[in-house]
């Protein structure tokens, strides 16, 4: 039986860099490393997540892509994990084609926007336990605030809601009043 020869190079050209490639326009730029292309590729994934939380029109006015809109209009009909994970994927791969710029910018926004009411919302809630609690004591806070405000109307649903609160009734009234701040808020006389 016959073995086949295989030739053996020298040693030398063992460890020597092959330099077989060929140069072109793409290597003038620096490389990116597979961690920070992973670390992009989930940052997008993120965004399209965050974009499945857009609405229907909130979606149509970033004037997305039509395969994109597609994309993210099938990935909120999908309720299975895996299947969704798989959709994600699929939406980072789109959004890598496009500048994803205004829609970080439109994420912001909407987060922003979203704190904002959160926060205003708290407020009103102080404010109305307060009324509750102080009575009249904390009617200045809410005259400085709110300028246009019946004022009678203000201390009679601060009373029943504190004589709800005491008997231990539903509170009708505390919401009622949480309902008048929320239309002082709403005014274009609020600050």
């Amino acid at each position: 039986m016959i073995l086949p020869v295989t030739l053996v190079a020298d040693k030398s050209d063992i460890n020597r860099p092959q330099d077989t490639m060929q140069q072109t326009e793409a290597d003038d730029q620096p490389e990116i490393s597979k961690s920070q292309r992973k670390r992009a590729m989930d940052e997008l994934k993120k965004l399209g997540m965050e974009l499945l939380d857009f609405s229907d029109d909130a979606l149509r006015q970033l004037q997305l892509p039509e395969t994109l809109l597609e994309a993210i209009c099938t990935g909120k009909r999908i309720t299975s994990n895996n299947a969704r994970k798989r959709q994600l994927q699929y939406i980072g791969k789109l959004l890598k084609d496009i500048d994803a710029t205004p829609l970080h910018e439109a994420v912001d926004a909407r987060n922003h926007q979203h704190d904002s009411h959160t926060r205003e919302f708290h407020q009103l809630e102080e404010l109305r336990d307060k009324l509750i609690l102080d009575g009249e004591r904390a009617l200045p806070a809410v005259l400085a605030l709110f300028p246009g405000t019946d004022r009678q109307r203000l201390l009679k649903l601060s009373r029943q809601a504190r004589r709800e609160r005491e008997s231990g009734q539903p509170p009708r009234a505390s919401r009622l009043l949480f309902r008048y701040l929320r239309e002082l808020q709403e005014s274009p006389d609020y600050l």
